[in-house]
């Protein structure tokens, strides 16, 4: 029979919004799969994970979660990575992969599915959605996401602050991911499209350490790679104008 790899989402980090469906995955699965810098500390994901999975069924993988420049580097990390979960495959009938937030959003699950899809032919590969960033981040603020007709946007300021400004001027809500880095020049385009007053941004959602603010105070200090931006939409057209 073949072996099934499951990519569970576990939120942005906030334990109580994993899903009963992901809790009984991470459960059935006879390992679970975390990602782990090779710094070695503990991410969200396997913080998330230890709640309601034993320690001992836990294996921590090596990804390059914050190599963006050297492609080789990356690219070697994701076949080491895919060897190890290939591996675990080969000895165990089920193994889930535990990503923050959703694994077909932005996840480090996306490369292993197919890094083992090359390395192990005939893998089952499944997923569980998990919560996303925004979606906390818009119950925490009280920022709606979208109303009527209005379209929603998700930017991952890795792709450059250009990117982030041109959906600025469009008339949506525009989600921006990992924007931390960038906060400065986050903050400019907020600015220069009108967006800045409404906007807010989060970081540590559900943690000890959670952070939300309106975007209004980014004063271009540093941020949690991880921060999360929400710019709602322009509403001028009280209760249900966007239907």
């Amino acid at each position: 029979m073949s072996s099934k790899l499951i990519g569970v989402g576990v939120g942005p980090g906030d334990p109580e919004l994993v899903t009963v469906k992901g809790v009984n995955a991470l459960r059935a699965a006879e390992v679970v799969v975390v990602p782990v810098m090779d710094t070695g500390e503990r991410g969200r994901a396997e913080a998330t994970v230890l709640h309601y999975v034993p320690e001992e069924k836990v294996v921590r993988v090596v990804f390059a979660l914050n190599e963006r420049t050297d492609r080789a580097r990356r690219e070697a990390a994701w076949d080491a990575a895919g060897q190890r979960v290939a591996e675990l495959l080969g000895r165990h009938a089920t193994v889930a992969f535990a990503t923050i937030g959703d694994p077909n959003v932005y996840s480090t699950f996306t490369y292993l599915a197919h890094t083992i899809g090359e390395l192990v032919p005939g893998t089952v590969v499944e997923t569980v959605p998990g919560i996303t960033a925004m979606q906390d981040l818009a119950a925490r603020s009280g920022a709606v996401l979208t109303e009527g007709t209005e379209p929603l946007t998700l930017v991952p300021v890795t792709a450059g602050a250009a990117v982030l400004k041109d959906a600025l001027h469009g008339p949506g809500t525009v989600v921006a991911y990992k924007f931390g880095r960038q906060a400065r020049e986050v903050a400019a385009a907020l600015r220069e499209t009108g967006r800045l007053d409404d906007a807010v941004w989060g970081s540590a959602l559900g943690l000890p350490e959670e952070a939300i603010r309106p975007a209004a105070e980014l004063d271009g200090g540093p941020l949690p790679y991880l921060s999360t931006l929400i710019a709602p939409a322009p509403r001028d057209g009280g209760r249900g104008g966007k239907l």
